[in-house]
């Protein structure tokens, strides 16, 4: 084996490792050594909400500042003790197009595909054989609105669904806005999800139309935040929580408390997107901040 190679084994499994030193984050000197670290130690908070999802992996080969690929499939070399699901493809027409997913079921897959460089993981609203048990609210802003902004209004949303008995748990996106994730029935069609959130987020930019849009096209989005309600479609997919981001340094989508979110938007403390080396500290502090979306929460009205 070469020298920049070696098998490590994690709980049973040999995984092999190679080019550890190579810098991911190049602004930052972020290696994947140190990718792999985060994921590892990160693995307790972020496998129960991979798990029993199938994953979409972005790839960075040669760091964050080449090029790039969406990864459904299985990859080539897959050892045979990674779990792989035959699912349809989201959205597509034909009903018999199918892809081997990945499922992140424990530690060694995790490490696996961070030693692949799988820098961002994503995946769906719904566990393998059910229907949707996450509501997602994404909030993008348009500049020069920021995470400030989208922390007001992560405030109007969850006292809106809250009407509705829905809870919400926001986290960071790691990028420049933020996510709720709402924990739901798992037996409504994505449809009925989606339909919700529209009609939710449609309502909360009638109240506050100069702030909130509810519309797709770009042009309405600068200075407002964009309440994204159609991530909830079958065919999209959430960055996973704490999975890191591609960007200038290594920030991960972070789990937030909700009075974090009203001093961000209040302007008590500056809005900030959380880094690897915070996130961890975090986990520390406040463990799974987001394990109550673990659990079946309510059907969403109709």
């Amino acid at each position: 084996m070469p020298r920049d190679r070696f098998l490590v084994t994690i709980e049973g499994r040999d995984v092999e490792l190679s080019n550890l030193d190579k810098v991911m984050y190049p602004a930052a000197g972020f290696t994947k050594g140190e990718v792999i670290d985060y994921y590892t130690r990160v693995a307790p908070v972020m496998l129960p909400h991979l798990r029993n999802r199938a994953v979409t992996r972005i790839r960075y080969p040669n760091g964050v500042d080449e090029a790039h690929f969406f990864e459904k499939n299985k990859p080539g070399g897959t050892p045979s003790w990674v779990r792989l699901e035959t699912l349809p493809v989201p959205g597509s027409t034909k009903s018999r197009e199918t892809i081997d997913f990945v499922v992140v079921d424990e530690l060694a897959t995790l490490v696996w595909l961070a030693n692949l460089a799988a820098i961002e993981l994503h995946t769906p609203q719904w566990r393998i054989g059910a229907g949707p048990d996450l509501l997602v609210v994404d909030l993008d802003p348009g500049a020069p609105a920021g995470l400030h902004e989208c922390c007001a209004v992560a405030v109007l949303m969850r006292d809106r669904l809250a009407a509705d008995g829905i809870a919400a748990y926001p986290k960071t996106s790691g990028k420049k806005g933020m996510q709720l994730c709402c924990p739901i029935s798992g037996t409504q069609s994505s449809e009925t999800v989606s339909a919700y959130a529209k009609r939710v987020a449609e309502e909360l930019a009638k109240m506050v139309p100069g702030s909130i849009t509810a519309k797709m096209a770009r042009q309405l989005r600068p200075g407002k935040i964009f309440i994204d309600w159609s991530q909830n479609a079958a065919a999209k997919t959430t960055v996973t929580p704490y999975s890191l981001r591609a960007g200038e340094s290594p920030t991960a989508s972070t789990p937030l408390t909700w009075d974090e979110v009203v001093a961000m938007a209040t302007g008590e403390m500056p809005s900030w997107q959380c880094g690897a080396a915070e996130t961890l500290q975090r986990v520390e502090t406040h463990g799974d901040l987001l394990a109550d979306i673990l659990q079946p929460g309510p059907a969403v009205p109709t």
